[in-house]
């Protein structure tokens, strides 16, 4: 089918901001939104940067705004986004972070934040002789967060961070704090607690949901943020600080 894809161009070299560019291909139904944008790059106009890698939605590497919905390129098949001939699929850069070029954007502030939940594993005995052993149960606690990708579509898609606080830590460093707060391996949750437990931190997200919603590894997110709330909110009750 003959489709355009319609990208927000930018290069800050030339252009003091984003516009449109169409580019009419033709694709098949079951290609990706990714097979479409690297044939524009290889055949029409190799200026055209984008993000890739695995190609595989492991890395989370070509996270984007299609049809003004936070998405994979690389797991959206054209007829999830293009009804038939002379539709046109919008392609943009994620959201609340600043632009570099094209559809690249700085995950700087983003990384940082993700850095500031610690992470990694702080083990509450001294480590045994052979592999940590946890129960399916155990396990379940904090399963869900780990498959998270850091494609920061969730952060792109927050409407805190777009609108009332930009400083707002984020739903993936959340998630990916619940993801250690709930591992009973780890003893670091007061620490990580006192970096969440700010205006700035966990209390800032408003239930909005749309972090959930685009999660391309459907993680319930939202679900992970409210559980760290009242994690929060017991570990004081018990007479802890944060710090």
């Amino acid at each position: 089918m003959k489709v355009t894809i319609r990208v927000m161009r930018f290069n800050p070299e030339v252009d003091s901001s984003p516009h449109a560019e169409d580019y009419t291909i033709d694709v098949e139904p079951h290609d990706r939104v990714l097979d479409a944008l690297l044939l524009i790059k290889g055949t029409i106009d190799p200026s055209l940067a984008v993000r890739r890698s695995c190609a595989h939605g492991v890395c989370g590497s070509d996270a984007m705004l299609i049809n003004g919905v936070e998405r994979l390129a690389c797991k959206t098949l054209m007829n999830q986004v293009a009804s038939g001939d002379d539709a046109v699929v919008r392609v943009e850069p994620l959201r609340s972070m600043p632009l570099q070029r094209d559809l690249y954007v700085d995950q700087t502030t983003f990384l940082e934040n993700y850095r500031s939940v610690k992470p990694y594993l702080h083990p509450a005995a001294a480590p045994p002789e052979k592999e940590y052993l946890q129960s399916p149960g155990q396990r379940a606690k904090f399963d869900d967060p780990t498959k998270c990708i850091l494609c920061a579509s969730c952060y792109s898609a927050c409407p805190v961070i777009a609108g009332k606080n930009p400083g707002f830590i984020g739903p993936a460093a959340v998630a990916n704090a619940a993801r250690f707060i709930f591992d009973d391996r780890d003893k670091g949750v007061g620490e990580r607690l006192g970096t969440l437990d700010t205006p700035d931190g966990v209390w800032a997200c408003e239930n909005h949901f749309d972090c959930t919603r685009v999660c391309p590894r459907g993680i319930k997110v939202t679900k992970a943020i409210n559980q760290t709330k009242r994690a929060i909110t017991s570990f004081k009750e018990a007479g802890h600080q944060t710090v």
